[in-house]
């Protein structure tokens, strides 16, 4: 029953459809594990129990009567900032509104084609954060060693996938998201195009950061994603197809004004993938981004700024959020409108010069990350300013895909010295997941990463302590 737990969406849905397995029985499968495990991962931030078995009942039905979905029956997670009808979204504080009346339109849309919602996820504060501890619910850890984070913001996504939780999960990448925790999960995560999957009725979320997508554990499951909340992509077609031979640039270049050194088992992680893709009869160079300098600081750092404070002013009570979290917002609020007007205005030009490097070459090769993750409790007593020029030092190469929109994913490879998975970071070029999906299948086929299972223990659910 654990090989069944973490096959992944694409093999559940291929067993439900086949009748090897029920719907009811899948969910029960993961509710147990939820139970067992969770209370001390906290991937949760709420299990939806109760829905979820009356929808798994339904999908059964319909599957019995012969009915195909994508994902008919199977479970999966969404990141608690993304609405579920009847839910609140929490955004990790106790600071939010009523419950949504209305699903989100990528939950429509997986409902649409079978899914069944299992529960919300946790996530930091206002999403700031690539660790997942907050005041109101505690802190997410990370199952391949509960010391650490798993990661942010969608930290319990990446915890609940990798504890083998759940088919697939919702995550949402404003500075590195969903590759953040995908990486230190060791999960594939792909930040589709911008507004390839829709972020409504949340739309331009961080000043037009923010792109919604998934954490899998396969490139098989990501595409499968991607064909239901994105129709028109055939990107379950494109993982399934090899890549061809490729001109793949490898770049260990953090962009200006971040500071980060690049750790010994991340750059050695990058060197046997160098070795590995070159073995696969792909031309492999080494080449940095034309990265503006002023492009963090001037660019990206106002729109993460304004866009948390955007999202602050939206919630009924702000008082409620932690001191961190409030000061954060109110830094974004000195960026006036005519500020970020200009700000905007500046992208085009910005994405042409960092994009020019695919006029040359088809992909580019970082770290996922600069470092592993930070220890569950390293900043409790940081402010602000402290606390993101720690964590930018860990994950210097997300955010630029952010600004210019392009797609980019990470691919799992090997273990740091604490037992933490990393990973490669593929960028392509605009509206190229197609050539990302197809090399990560093909990596994922030479180098396969899904049969890593985390040292997880289990807990009794009604008693404390190990089992």
């Amino acid at each position: 029953m654990s090989d069944i737990a973490f096959a992944g969406a694409a093999e559940h849905a291929r067993m439900l459809a086949a009748r090897t397995l029920s719907a009811p029985d899948l969910l029960e499968l993961f509710l147990d594990r939820i139970a067992h495990i969770d209370p001390e991962i906290r991937s949760y931030r709420v299990v939806l129990a109760d829905s979820a078995r009356s929808e798994a009942a339904a999908a059964q039905v319909r599957l019995d009567a012969g009915e195909r979905l994508p994902l008919l029956g199977v479970p999966v997670a969404i990141k608690d900032d993304t609405d579920v009808a009847g839910e609140v979204t929490a955004y990790g504080s106790s600071a939010h509104g009523p419950a949504a009346t209305e699903d989100a339109e990528v939950v429509r849309r997986l409902r649409a084609a079978g899914a069944v919602i299992v529960g919300k996820t946790a996530v930091p504060e206002m999403m700031i954060w690539p660790f997942t501890e907050t005041l109101s619910y505690g802190a997410t850890h990370n199952p391949w060693n509960t010391d650490f984070a798993p990661g942010g913001s969608s930290g319990g996504s990446g915890a609940a996938m990798a504890a083998g939780l759940a088919s697939i999960a919702l995550g949402s990448d404003g500075m590195g998201s969903i590759r953040v925790p995908s990486t230190w999960c060791g999960l594939f995560g792909i930040k589709p195009q911008r507004d390839r999957v829709p972020t409504a009725p949340h739309e331009n979320a961080w000043c037009g950061l923010v792109a919604n997508g998934p954490l899998a554990r396969t490139v098989a499951d990501a595409a499968l994603f991607l064909d239901v909340t994105a129709p028109g992509g055939d990107f379950v077609a494109a993982a399934a197809r090899a890549p061809g031979r490729l001109r793949i640039a490898v770049s260990l270049k953090v962009p200006p004004g971040v500071t980060a050194r690049v750790g010994a088992p991340q750059r050695a992680a990058v060197a046997e993938a160098v070795g590995l893709l070159r073995d696969l009869g792909h031309e492999v160079i080494e080449r940095d981004p034309d990265y503006p300098v002023g492009v963090v600081y001037g660019h990206a750092l106002p729109r993460y700024f304004r866009g948390v404070h955007d999202d602050v002013q939206m919630l009924p009570h702000p008082e409620r959020l932690d001191s961190r979290t409030r000061a954060f917002a109110r830094i974004g609020g000195l960026l006036s409108e005519r500020r970020m007007a200009a700000i905007r205005a500046a992208e085009p030009a910005i994405a042409a010069r960092v994009l020019s490097i695919f006029d040359d070459v088809d992909v580019v090769l970082t770290p996922g990350a600069a470092t592993g993750p930070s220890r569950i409790g390293a900043y409790q007593r940081r402010g602000a300013i402290s606390t993101l020029a720690l964590v930018a030092a860990r994950v210097p190469f997300q955010a630029m895909c952010n600004v210019t929109g392009q797609p980019a994913a990470v691919v799992p490879w090997g273990l740091d010295p604490h037992g933490i998975p990393m990973s490669i970071q593929l960028m392509g070029r605009p509206s190229g997941e197609a050539t990302l999906l197809s090399l990560g299948a093909q990596i994922e086929s030479a180098r396969p990463w899904a049969h890593r299972r985390p040292p997880v223990r289990t807990v009794s659910p009604t008693t404390p302590g190990w089992a």
